[in-house]
This record gives C-alpha cells, structure tokens and sequence, in this order.
C-alpha cells in the first residue's frame, strides 16, 4: 500500500485486516483510479484567486484583484493653492478664466442696459476744452490816465527822476474849506526829490478849497491834517517810482494815478505838464489834483463832451484834449 494510508482505506468502509492480498490489491487499484479521477474531474466552483490576480496553481486566467484607489499624499502638502491645482490638474487653471471672464462680460452687460436709450446707436461728437482767456484789469481800488502810447517830449527841466521811495507826511493842518461834508487829507512828499513839501502842501490845499473843486456848492468840504484821522491822501512821487504805488494800473512812468485812498501825482508831470497845455503849468497842476482826487472821492472817467468845449476834469487829459479846451476844475463856471 503505497499510494493510499490506512486512514484512507478505512473511511471506504472496507478493513484491511479481513482481505486478502489479491482482494486488497484490486481494491486498491480501485481506489486510486476514483481518486485520480477525482482529481481530474472539474471543480464545482472556482478556486480563490491568488493575491496578484493572476493564474492559480490549477484555476483559469482571471481579473485582477480590484485595488482601491489611494489618495494622493502629494495634494495634502503645501498650501491651498498647490493642493487645489494636485486635485483638479488642468481644470485649476481653466476655471479662474472662465470666471474672470463671466464677470467682465456680466458687467459689460450691466453697464449697456444702465445707458440712456437716446444715446445708443450715437457717436458723441468730440469736444474741446478751452480755458478763457484772462483779461487783465487793473484793481477795482486802482485807476490812473494810463500811459501814453509815443510819451510827447517836453523841454527839458531838471526834477529827479527816482527818489528813496519814502514818503513823509508833510506836518500841519489847515482851516475847513467849504460847508459840505468834510473829508479830511494828508499830503505826502517822497524823500529825495528836491522838492519844498510846505509848497506842494499849500498848492493842494488851495486847489481843493477854490469854489470851482469838488466843494463846490456845498457839496463837500476839506481839510488838511497830518494825523490818523483822515479820509484820502494826495503823494507826490518820481516818476520811476508811481508805479510801485500804483501796481498793476500801468503809468508808464509817465502819468498820475490813483490807489486806494492814496492820489499819486507824477512829479515829472507836476514840473513840466503836457505838451497840449503847451507851458501852462499852473493850470495842468489844478488839473491833476482834481482829477486824481476825483478818483479818490469814487468818480470815474469821463469823455470830451465835444470839440471847442471844456475838458471835464475827470477826462485824462495828459493822453490828449480830444478836441476839447484845457481845463482843470469839476466845475469851472461857479
């Protein structure tokens, strides 16, 4: 017995001690052939398949195990940003332009329905800017002659051209001229020009309180003072110097001018006056007190009325008579 046990044999119900040998050995010939066909006979149901999925040792070719998938452990590092791009891939990219996109044309959108309908469909017709174009004025507080465009020549008299530019209110105070409301002055002299202040000062005081100046019928009356009480004052300046007490009126260095409450006369005027007063000095002086004080006192200029008649006091006769005869007071026929 050398392919079956005895354990074997007895589980087919036969005992070996009670055979003979010839019976035992066709038994067990018997036996082995059931066994060998037994082996070769197929299973009833397949053998387990093995861990690589491949052949059994006696089963057919089958499937691969199924291997659950395991998670990157690559996405799980570094920020947000490096896992969201291990998770999706391409799409990481795609999407943030999809979104940007959908935005822009979203507003796009929005902004063409807010348009007013009758501006749809119209090409706004372009435009331009133009700054407008600054008129130069002088201060409303300023007023003068103006310059003269060719300054006539005069015979030459010797006065000072430029002085300190310090004026000095010349001392004393007169008697009220006149019996209308009193409008008190001071009367300055610039240092350095050669000229007696107590005769400039007397020469203003006379041409204000004659009857044919401002005062005239009671319309005003004036006084000469040297404090700080006071309502205007009458300065005598070099001509290189008016225009630093007249800013922006532009003399020239020629004419006379007025700021503020300060009447400036040209000393080169006060000298010599204009050609077309030809040497009437004295009457071109009355003329340029008045006319400068009648800017202080709030009037303006005036025009030749006409030629051959008298030129108003407040027409700028140091440029030109226009036709009109010189004339130095408001009101010559009292």
């Amino acid at each position: 017995m050398t392919r079956l046990d005895r354990a074997d044999y007895v589980r087919s119900g036969r005992g070996l001690e009670t055979l003979d040998d010839d019976r035992a050995g066709r038994a067990l010939t018997e036996l082995e052939a059931q066994a060998e066909n037994a082996r070769r006979a197929p299973e009833p149901f397949p053998r387990p398949l093995s861990n690589n999925g491949l052949r059994s040792p006696d089963g057919p070719l089958v499937a691969r195990r199924h291997v659950p998938i395991r998670p990157n452990r690559r996405a799980h590092q570094g920020g947000r940003v490096a896992r969201f791009v291990a998770a999706y891939g391409w799409r990481a990219f795609v999407i943030p332009v999809l979104a940007v996109t959908t935005f822009v044309t979203l507003l796009d959108i929005a902004r063409t329905e807010t348009a007013p309908a009758s501006s749809l469909g119209q090409v706004p017709a372009p435009t331009t800017q133009t700054s407008p174009t600054p008129v130069a004025e002088a201060p409303a507080t300023a007023e003068g002659e103006g310059p003269a465009v060719v300054p006539p020549v005069v015979a030459p008299v010797s006065y000072v051209e430029q002085g300190s530019g310090n004026l000095t209110v010349v001392p004393g105070n007169s008697q009220v001229y006149g019996t209308g409301p009193l409008r008190r002055f001071l009367v300055e002299v610039e240092d350095g020009i050669n000229v007696d202040p107590a005769g400039f000062a007397a020469a203003v005081e006379a041409t204000l309180a004659d009857p044919r100046s401002w005062g005239s019928g009671g319309r005003a009356s004036f006084q000469r003072v040297d404090g700080d009480d006071y309502d205007f004052r009458v300065s005598l300046v070099s001509p290189l110097n008016v225009e630093a007490f007249c800013p922006g009126v532009g003399t020239g260095g020629y004419t006379s001018c007025r700021y503020g409450e300060r009447a400036v006369i040209n000393l080169a005027r006060w000298e010599t006056a204009v050609p077309e007063y030809e040497g009437d000095v004295e009457t071109y002086r009355d003329y340029v007190v008045n006319h400068e004080v009648g800017h202080a006192l709030g009037n303006g200029h005036e025009n030749c009325p006409g030629p051959g008649e008298l030129a108003p006091a407040m027409q700028p006769q140091t440029l030109g008579l226009d036709g009109c005869v010189k004339n130095g007071w408001p009101f010559p026929n009292v």
